[in-house]
Parts: C-alpha cells; structure tokens; sequence
C-alpha cells in the first residue's frame, strides 16, 4: 500500500472556533510546532480568518486571536528545521491584491528554505466574506481560481501581466521566485467543482472529512479528470482534513469529544462545508475512538485513495491535551498506518 503523509493542525486562527478563548497565545503555537517536528509530523496547517463569526460573537465575551498564517510561519520557520508549513486554507478571495499574496508567499518558501505548501478556498462562512466585500458582486470560486491562475503566472515568468474579472496587474516582476521549483498549491473544499479544478492544474485536493464510501466515487472522478488534463493522478494528493480524538474506548472518546469546543464548531459548518453530512454520526465521519478503531478507519480511508492526512484536528480543550493527543496519535497510530 502506498505510503502515506501524516500532518497536524496548527491553531493559527481557530480561538472561539475549534478551541476556547483563550487557546492560541504566541509561545503556545511555538509549542505545537515544536512538537509535530519532534513526534515526526510532516507540517502542520493552519487556517485563514479575518473577522469574527456572529455565533462566536454571541459565544464568548472577548474577541478571538485570529493569527495570520503566512506571517506567523516566517516566526516559526525560523525556530525549526524540517517541518514544512500549509495553510489549510489560504482565503484567497479575501485577499485583494494578488501581487501582494504573491511577494509574501514567495519570500516565505525561500526564507522557510522551501518548506512552505499553500492550501486555498472560498472559506466556510459567507458572512465573513460579505463583511470584507460589503458590495458583492463576487462569485468566490471563480475569483479563488483566478488567484491561483495569477500566482502561477507570477511565479513563473520574469514579467508577468494578467487581465482577470478580478485581478489584474502589467509587468509585473516578481522576484525572488519561490524557492521550490514547483509551490505546491492545493484546492479546499467539497464541493464538486473543486474536483475540476483540482484536476486541471493543482497539487492536491482538501476536502472536509468524509467516510471511505462518500470518498472513493470522489477519488476515481479526480483521477478520470486528472488523466483527461494529461496529467498524472499520482501527482495530485488526495488530503482530507479530519478531526482526530483518542481514547481507551470509542466511547470514552466520543464522551470527551462531545464535550469540546471542536463538537460545537463542526455543528455550526453543518450548515456550509459540511451541509451535505449533516446526517452523519460527527464521531463516525472522522477519526474518533480507540487506538485500533481509528487505525482501522484510517486504513479504510488509504484504501480509499487518500494519500495524505492533512492538518489533523486534535479535539481538546487546553493545550496540554492537545499535545497528548498528537502525542498519542504519533506513537500509537501514525507507525501503523503510513506504511
């Protein structure tokens, strides 16, 4: 069976979200960096806000610390060595100015010495885009694939020009490129489109969680329009986000799991990213359970084509269960299903 990666999420913007207020503080992320590079984590992933959620609003009295990915990267990449960076995902339809987003990303891939892989979506809440494009008249996958139309041209050609709905730029240099010869650049998101779009020219797909049998149609589609694109479906990484609590029991598991600040954020996607699993068990979809319930979860997951756990979302409460639980996972799960 192919090898797989294994990755963790990194709380970069996820306060009042997936974990309590607060959670996120600066030398906690430095933490859990250290720690993935430690236990043998491929990179960790964090995630993209630039306003608050009304349902956080009404939650929690004092406003969440949404830290912005790619800067706080620069900070952590310069205290570690081999863990790669992703941002899972990189809004990029709330970032304007598309020559900006290109500068960034292509500093950072040379300073990180070509650790750095991007992630991009429409994001999970339309009230956050609405409040960022107050005058509308965006179609937000459309201006995602843009973005990613315009980067590429950036990033490959000394003088690059680009005349979009959205973006548009002339003689442009971009320089340094990044680092890597090719930045790899994944598609988020379930819906079908991104297959698509995935196929025609990304890295890989990162599709919310989903069991085997939703995933492997979704596979196969993938890899038929892949080779319909002349390219190879090797290429283009098959990587799933998914929530992740271990117990001695599936349901001591699922117990703790119901008790967390995660159970609640997946109940309010239930409504977008996820609407279309709202009738699905939450602990059955993702990885929630004893250490051989969620082995064999995940060995069904392979076989379904995945090819890379990315940015694993520990259920915790506090820190210090959040690093048991990556802990666990990699010495008690990860030997037993990368092979």
């Amino acid at each position: 069976m192919t090898k797989v990666l294994v990755s963790a999420g990194l709380p970069t913007a996820m306060e009042g979200l997936t974990y309590p207020i607060p959670f996120s503080d600066p030398a906690n992320l430095l933490r859990i960096a250290r720690h993935a590079e430690s236990l043998g984590y491929h990179s960790v992933w964090g995630n993209d806000h630039m306003t608050t959620q009304n349902y956080v609003r009404t939650e929690f009295p004092t406003s969440p610390r949404f830290w912005e990915p790619l800067i706080t990267y620069a900070w952590l990449a310069a205290a570690t060595t081999t863990l790669r960076f992703g941002t899972g995902i990189l809004v990029l339809p709330m970032r304007r100015d598309i020559v900006v987003t290109a500068k960034q990303i292509a500093t950072l891939d040379n300073l990180s010495n070509g650790r750095l892989e991007i992630g991009v979506g429409v994001g999970a809440y339309r009230e956050e885009f609405e409040a960022v494009w107050p005058d509308g008249g965006v179609h937000r996958g459309d201006m995602m694939e843009e973005g990613v139309a315009a980067l590429r041209l950036l990033f490959s050609r000394r003088e690059a020009s680009f005349a979009g709905n959205y973006y548009k730029f002339r003689n442009v240099e971009c320089s340094p490129k990044p680092l890597q010869a090719r930045l790899p650049i994944y598609y988020g998101g379930n819906s079908p489109n991104h297959i698509a779009r995935v196929a025609r020219g990304a890295d890989g797909w990162i599709p919310a969680a989903m069991p085997p049998e939703h995933l492997r149609p979704l596979v196969d589609r993938l890899h038929a329009e892949t080779r319909t694109a002349g390219r190879d479906p090797a290429a283009v990484a098959v990587a799933p986000q998914f929530v992740v609590h271990l117990g001695k029991t599936a349901e001591a598991a699922t117990a703790r799991f119901k008790q967390s600040q995660m159970h609640k954020h997946l109940v309010s996607l239930r409504k977008s990213t996820l609407k279309d699993q709202a009738k699905l068990p939450m602990e059955d979809v993702n990885l929630i359970g004893s250490v051989d319930q969620t082995v064999e979860r995940a060995t069904r997951l392979k076989e379904a084509g995945v090819t890379h756990f990315l940015g694993l979302y520990f259920a915790a409460n506090d820190v210090a269960e959040l690093l048991d639980q990556m802990q666990l996972f990699a010495e008690e799960v990860m030997p037993r299903i990368v092979a």
